[in-house]
């Protein structure tokens, strides 16, 4: 059975393509329902730092610090540096990572600071960024900073 959860993030993922975007998606799920849903809008927008994480994170809206540590992130990417840094800042305990594959993101920190890391390689979200990084390889580029 697909995961209705990832299967959100990767509709956002689905989304931020269409709109000319980096096709990565993710949703912030509490309680067992979606409170937060977002996908990289780099292109889109001109933002340095809407990724798709930090998309659900905004989309979220402020909520207490309680809330956020009952939470899990859906993201069809490994996350970044950057989107690690926020689920940490916010201790939000479990990430569900679609793939790994065609980017290795911080993982590791996220597992040494407590932080439950599921990676399920999801083969849609490895087929949308394969396609995505063969179509558009100087965009992907500059998103990983080549």
């Amino acid at each position: 059975m697909t995961d209705p959860f990832m299967q959100a993030a990767i509709a956002e993922a689905k989304a931020g393509r269409v709109e000319g975007g980096i096709p990565i998606g993710a949703v912030l799920v509490h309680d067992n329902k979606i409170i937060g849903r977002g996908h990289n809008q780099r292109i889109q927008k001109g933002s340095p730092c809407l990724h798709g994480e930090m998309a659900a994170l905004e989309d979220a809206g402020r909520l207490p610090a309680a809330i956020y540590r009952e939470c899990t992130m859906y993201t069809t990417l490994s996350p970044c540096s950057m989107c690690s840094g926020a689920m940490l800042l916010y201790e939000i305990p479990r990430v569900v990572v679609g793939e790994n594959k065609t980017f290795m993101g911080e993982e590791a920190l996220l597992k040494s600071r407590g932080v439950e890391v599921t990676v399920v390689n999801h083969p849609e979200c490895i087929e949308l960024m394969e396609d995505f990084i063969r179509l558009f390889p100087e965009l992907w580029n500059e998103d990983i900073g080549v």
